[in-house]
């Protein structure tokens, strides 16, 4: 039955149906991706100072290139331009995070397109059925049935329900996805922030 209906939901029915299952394949990438970047940042952080504080800046920058996450990137620059001025180090890091917002976010808006596009697609579908309703019953007045009317109504009916069930969960998905984001951009805040407030204390103590 369900074979059945897929054959007779029609071109518009197989294009929701691959946004479907484009908007499922960006979401486990993505998903993956930010899980991946998600660290520790107070563990990373105390590894940092501790090898900062004993001038271990190579091995600081080390503990950076082996951690994944945005976090760590903006720990990173903060330490390669620990000598430059204070709001030159604060326009770096500003940089840099935009530049990792903007990674985190790569891909995202094709699940946002999927949301919006699969019930404009299902209404599209429903259309068409109507029309094909409309002209069977013109073809065959006064002699239709209540059959042929269901057959033209069922492909409508499908490509609807078929967009609002990939809507729905890409809905989801994009706000899943956009609160994963949320919770490292907090970290990458807290992260940069701790940093530049280590790197002043160094300066103020004349350490390196």
């Amino acid at each position: 039955m369900t074979l059945e209906l897929l054959m007779r939901g029609g071109l518009v029915l197989w294009i929701i149906l691959g946004l479907g299952i484009l908007a499922v394949g960006v979401f486990l990438e993505r998903a993956l991706h930010l899980h991946r970047a998600r660290v520790n940042e107070t563990d990373l952080l105390h590894g940092i100072f501790n090898n900062l504080r004993h001038g271990n800046t190579d091995e600081a920058l080390s503990i950076c290139q082996d951690t994944p996450g945005p976090a760590a990137h903006l720990i990173a620059t903060a330490i390669q331009h620990r000598d430059a001025p204070r709001e030159a180090l604060l326009a770096d890091l500003h940089t840099a995070g935009l530049g990792e917002i903007s990674r985190m976010e790569r891909r995202l808006s094709l699940i946002a397109l999927v949301a919006q596009a699969a019930p404009t697609l299902g209404l599209l579908g429903t259309v068409l059925g109507l029309l094909r309703l409309v002209l069977d019953l013109r073809a065959k007045a006064p002699l239709f049935q209540l059959a042929d009317v269901a057959d033209s109504l069922i492909p409508a009916l499908v490509t609807t329900a078929a967009g609002l069930l990939v809507a729905i969960p890409s809905f989801a998905a994009f706000n899943v996805l956009v609160v994963k984001i949320d919770r490292l951009v907090v970290d990458m805040e807290h992260a940069a922030s701790e940093i530049v407030q280590f790197l002043d204390t160094l300066r103020a103590t004349g350490s390196r």
